[in-house]
């Protein structure tokens, strides 16, 4: 699984001959420019995950793009007249033979006064477990692990909480496209300190990266 980090949690990954991408947000733009894409992933609303004139740019360069989301953001998708495969909490599908779980249905708590919005992560291949905005638990063996670091809803020790109860082979840094790139240094160090002695490799991504898992 070859896996380009274009920004925050916007994600191009390959794997089995297809082109994945996931949660093409306001906080990245290479996403514009990408072609040949199969898939287009989206776990929830919120504008850093799901932006619409970005999608409409995305399809209109990948004309044979599917969409798979839940059904929050389909209802959105409906609106604007963007077709789209829902798959969320206990659903799959299969394209291409590449196997799609949705996961979870809850963004993670932020505040009491803020609305809470459907979140679903999602389960590729059977390899990589992208949670979105939550720290849910698929209850299955995860290899790789997209594990978000900081956020309005997050703190680092959380994230390391999380990465030790889902217990992947390998994780790489998420959900920090609203940080200075500058100064990851805590956000990287310190689960690569905490969770390496524990046999979980952390593999630093910043905006650009591209890694083989």
């Amino acid at each position: 699984m070859k896996i380009t980090k274009l920004g925050h949690c916007c994600l191009l990954i390959e794997e089995g001959g297809l082109r994945i991408l996931t949660d093409p947000g306001a906080y990245s733009t290479a996403q514009d420019k990408i072609n040949n894409v199969d898939l287009v992933i989206i776990t929830h609303e919120h504008q850093d995950h799901f932006h619409i004139d970005s999608l409409k740019t995305v399809l209109k360069n990948n004309p044979k793009a599917k969409v798979i989301t839940n059904s929050a953001v389909g209802k959105i998708l409906t609106e604007e007249g963007v077709n789209f495969e829902l798959v969320e909490q206990n659903q799959k599908t299969t394209f291409a033979g590449l196997n799609i779980e949705g996961h979870g249905d809850e963004h993670a708590y932020i505040y009491s006064t803020i609305t809470p919005v459907q979140n679903t992560g999602y389960f590729i291949g059977e390899r990589l477990f992208y949670p979105g905005d939550a720290l849910y638990n698929p209850q299955k063996s995860v290899e790789i692990l997209a594990l978000p670091v900081a956020g309005p809803w997050l703190t680092i020790g959380q994230a390391i909480d999380y990465a030790k109860e889902i217990s992947p082979k390998i994780c790489f840094p998420v959900h920090d496209g609203m940080l200075d790139l500058k100064k990851l240094g805590p956000v990287h160090r310190l689960p690569k300190a905490v969770l390496e002695p524990l046999g979980i490799k952390f593999v630093e991504m910043i905006e650009g990266s591209v890694q083989d898992f």
